[in-house]
Order: C-alpha cells, then structure tokens, then sequence
C-alpha cells in the first residue's frame, strides 16, 4: 500500500489537476519569480497566477524547505 503524502504534496495533485501545470513548472515560475519570502511568494502566486491560498502555500512551503518532505515526481 502507497504512503499517502503529507504535508504540502497532499495538494499536488490537485494543484496539477487545477491548473494544467507541473509541480516542476510552478517550481521554477516561483524561483525565477524575483520575489522573496513566503508571503510574499504566496500573495504573488495569488495575483499573478489566480491560484487558491492552500494552493500558493504548499507550493512555496516545498520550495523554501527543500528536504523537509520527500520529493515529488515531477518537481524536479
């Protein structure tokens, strides 16, 4: 039986579902975004992309604390 994912890529796949990009894809938008820091990356990701609070937050939780969760396929 699979390990169900926890914290932030819990929401992977739906993050993928919703808006037709990888979880590599938004990665990379985020770090080459220009902005820093976790509000401020969750409030652009917000304006910029219409992406949803939950959604916004766990990408950049992932991207600010590599090694926290295990790797996700895809976010390479």
């Amino acid at each position: 039986m699979a390990e169900q994912a926890k914290g932030p890529t819990a929401y992977f796949p739906s993050i993928e579902k919703t808006y037709g990009r990888t979880i590599g894809e938004w990665l990379k938008e985020i770090e080459n975004s220009g902005v820093s820091g976790h509000k401020p990356l969750v409030d652009w990701l917000k304006a910029e992309h219409g992406l949803g609070h939950g959604h916004a937050n766990a990408l950049v939780a992932y991207q600010l604390n590599p090694g926290k969760w295990p790797e996700y396929p895809g976010a390479a």
